[in-house]
């Protein structure tokens, strides 16, 4: 098991990213995620099908584990097109450009006098100082230089190098260090470093044998071939911009390029989580902000956005029930209530987070059927946990009955928890009822088109507003509407402009700047 943190993903403060695992033959079926499987089509060619997501997750819910959802999958299909992109040979001369700059440090502070914890090493470097008040004056020197580096003990430095190390940054360090009198300095300093071998660990973690075989790690080397090849499993697939999506879930969002090109942003991707604390003060305050606004708009205590997919969510969610039960030595509350209706993930979460799983059938209009949560309710008197509900269910439904289904469940000592696919939806609606106890999670969110989310609808157009009571709702679709345009353009806006000034505007708390 490890991470592929930097595998073609940035940083993000320390996620989400992709991670690998791998188990011994025999063990497969236990793997959370999807595995694919090889076939063949009609016409005998060879096809590829996840052969574990419906059979796990859908037909036995009570032994599923795969609780992997797109925010999670997404990552990996990032750090799956990185090797695409360089194909073995790239991803070797990467590896050895940081070995070697890693070796170069390491030579240089040995030619100073410095100890070297370890001969041993790819990227990372750490060397002894004569006590800790020196490894703080040179992280503090170095942080003033803009090269964080960490004390990883009283005595002990720690240096990272990775693909985005230049000459320059290791001029600075070297500088920062105390190595040279000056950066341009460094320059003589490096050159004369004289590196022997071809690596600085054992021919034993060489590898010797081929990988990346497959031929698209070999076809794919300018951005043009990426993004045809891109768009040819785009092709290949169901998307919003060309049909509908049977199955509702958290793939139901379409976002603009604009909304997502902040996450490339250096200022917001390439934050590392262990950066200082003076570092984050700007994550950290969005952070707070986000989890704030969201308990303020859904009547929650505490909201946390720690778990970095849906699927995460909703183990957050059920682990912290199940913790709950325990604590107050209700041990035999293990039986989580999951519709029918529920999203994959949810009963694979509810398996992991030590629950066991009792479906609960769904009605002819796909609702949540009553008269079989009564039964279950009454089948598991004292022994139910949790009720866990998709909200929209994958039929697309919003539970009429769901203050009623919660009620139940709580009379049953139970506990609610929601997951929430589009929350804008939601939080447009007034709040819950503040008795009622629930834990909800967010498997997709549809961002507004400002940062702040603070528009105020005005006629047919938008404009920013202030901040109270305006929830993070689109004007007018995905673009917006704005005064020109075609004809029917206009008479939408008019008419949204109406029921806007209607009773949906109490309903829905929405005001405009001037209160009305």
């Amino acid at each position: 098991m490890g991470s592929a943190q930097r595998f073609g993903v940035p940083l993000f403060f320390g996620g989400p990213h992709a991670a690998f695992i791998a188990v011994r033959e025999g063990l497969q079926r236990q793997l959370p995620g999807r595995l694919v499987g090889v076939s063949v089509d009609a016409e005998d060619r060879p096809a590829y099908r996840l052969a574990l997501q419906t059979r796990e997750q859908h037909i036995r819910r009570q032994k599923a584990t795969s609780n992997i959802c797109t925010a999670q999958a997404l990552l990996a299909v990032a750090a799956a097109m990185y090797g695409v992109y360089h194909g073995p040979d790239g991803l070797k001369e990467i590896a050895e450009r940081i070995h070697v700059q890693a070796r170069a440090v390491a030579e240089a502070l040995a030619d100073s006098g410095r100890e070297l914890v370890s001969d041993s090493f790819f990227d990372t470097v750490q060397f002894r100082t004569a006590d800790p008040a020196e490894a703080e004056r040179l992280v503090a020197r170095t942080a003033d230089l803009g090269i964080n580096i960490r004390r990883a003990g009283d005595s002990v430095v720690s240096i990272s190098v990775d693909e985005a190390t230049t000459t320059r940054d290791l001029y600075l360090l070297a500088y920062g260090l105390g190595l040279v009198a000056k950066p341009s300095a460094a320059a003589q300093l490096f050159d004369e470093v004289m590196i022997e071998g071809d690596y600085a660990f054992g021919d034993d973690l060489v590898r010797t044998s081929d990988y990346m075989t497959h031929p698209i790690f070999h076809t794919v080397r300018t951005e043009t071939q990426m993004m045809r090849y891109l768009r040819r499993l785009a092709d290949r697939d169901l998307a919003l911009d060309r049909t509908m999506i049977p199955l509702g879930s958290c793939t139901m969002k379409l976002n603009a390029a604009v909304e997502m090109a902040a996450i490339s942003w250096p200022e917001f991707a390439d934050i590392h989580p262990y950066a200082p604390h003076d570092q984050t003060e700007g994550w950290r305050a969005l952070i707070a902000d986000l989890e704030s606004k969201l308990a303020e708009i859904t009547g929650y205590a505490e909201v946390s956005v720690q778990p970095n997919a849906g699927s995460q969510g909703e183990y957050a969610g059920l682990y912290a029930i199940r913790q709950y039960h325990l604590a107050n030595g209700d041990a035999d509350r293990s039986i989580c209530l999951i519709p029918a209706s529920a999203h994959g993930t949810n009963a694979a979460s509810a398996v992991l987070a030590g629950l066991e799983v009792a479906v609960v059938a769904s009605a002819e209009d796909g609702t949540i059927d009553l008269a079989d949560l009564d039964a279950k309710l009454e089948a598991n008197e004292g022994r139910i946990a949790a009720i866990m509900i998709t909200y929209p269910s994958t039929h697309g439904v919003f539970e009429a009955e769901v203050g009623e289904v919660c009620s139940k469940v709580h009379a049953a000592a139970g506990r609610s928890t929601s997951t929430v696919r589009t929350s804008t939806l939601w939080s447009a609606w007034p709040s819950p009822d503040p008795s009622a106890e629930m834990s909800a999670t967010s498997t997709c969110t549809r961002p507004s088109a400002s940062p702040t989310g603070r528009w105020a609808r005005r006629g047919a157009g938008c404009r920013r507003g202030p901040p109270a009571q305006i929830p993070p709702l689109h004007c007018g679709g995905h673009r917006g509407v704005r005064r020109g345009g075609n004809a029917a353009h206009r008479r939408a806006a008019d008419s949204l402009a109406v029921r806007i000034r209607g009773r949906a505007a109490d309903q829905l708390g929405l005001h405009r700047p001037d209160g009305r």
